[in-house]
């Protein structure tokens, strides 16, 4: 996996300053932290790999509130992939659709769940807080993900909370929920269909029963889990289908709205099968998203 490049980071003050989504369209990407220094849950440090971020990539396509999508790069949350982040964000913009993605923490700098599955919901809240001066829709904020960062949007589309009223920072007040899903070739599962390296990075060596239960997403859907979309590829031999075919398996059970597409091909972590900025002849699963994000009115 290429490492995902990070962009200008400014502090958490400076966000004042610079809020207002129109005023940056067509500027390089700017990315922020998601928490204030010194407040960020579980850190185990100040540096780099310690601070999770934002990267902000706003679209200048449509008119009024846009949809914005939430992006986690894969890497077998060991590293992350800027296929799989930057270049999905740069792809929606075209479509009018904001995104922002994030560099969550990983296990390779010793970080375990629940750490990444407090930045992803950060993530959806801060956006969510921030909607307005961003010219994001509220009601239409989703999670993508790819691979492990698949498996970490399963987490938080089955995992999600209301928020807390009486938290003392307001985005902490907001919803986690996303208002749908996107799972690209997603390791769902910790059971026996799962990817090893992601498992270990994210449980450990030796999680119990109950975590791995837990964390095997395809069995916490309920009737509240947001509409989403899976693709896999037939033949991936890193993270099987029957991962997405199990999450597909249970939204019908509880009536979530869902679509599932199987791919032929095999290699893993392709991504668009397209490079920026033309994206050229790219993979046929983006035509089929863009087809069902427009039934979901957005586009």
């Amino acid at each position: 996996m290429i490492p995902m490049k990070t962009c200008r980071i400014l502090p958490a003050a400076a966000l004042s300053a610079l809020l207002g989504w129109a005023a940056m369209l067509g500027a390089d990407p700017l990315t922020l932290p998601l928490w204030p220094a010194g407040s960020v849950p579980g850190a185990r440090g100040t540096a780099e790999n310690d601070t999770p971020t934002l990267t902000i990539h706003a679209s200048d396509k449509g008119s009024g509130q846009r949809p914005a999508m939430v992006i986690l790069p894969g890497g077998g949350y060991g590293a992350l992939a800027a296929h799989e982040g930057r270049d999905y964000a740069q792809f929606l913009n075209r479509e009018g659709i904001h995104g922002f993605v994030v560099k969550y923490r990983l296990g390779s700098h010793g970080y375990r769940h629940p750490s990444m599955l407090h930045d992803a919901a950060r993530a959806v809240r801060w956006v969510r807080a921030h909607a307005a001066k961003w010219g994001v829709d509220p009601n239409r904020i989703g999670i993508m993900g790819s691979s492990a960062g698949g498996h970490l949007a399963s987490t938080l589309l089955t995992h999600h909370d209301p928020g807390d009223p009486k938290a003392s920072d307001p985005v902490d007040r907001l919803s986690s929920r996303p208002d749908l899903g996107v799972l690209c070739y997603a390791v769902i599962s910790m059971g026996p269909f799962s990817h090893a390296g992601s498992r270990r990075n994210l449980l450990g060596d030796q999680p119990s029963p109950d975590l791995i239960e837990d964390l095997s997403n395809e069995n916490r859907v309920t009737a509240t889990t947001p509409p989403v979309f899976l693709w896999s590829l037939r033949d991936d031999a890193a993270v099987p289908i029957e991962n997405s075919m199990a999450f597909a398996t249970t939204c019908r059970k509880f009536q979530v709205p869902f679509e599932l597409h199987l791919y032929e091909g095999k290699p893993h972590g392709i991504g668009l099968g397209a490079k920026p900025p033309a994206f050229e002849n790219p993979h046929p699963w983006t035509q089929d998203l863009l087809a069902w994000l427009k039934a979901r009115q957005w586009r």
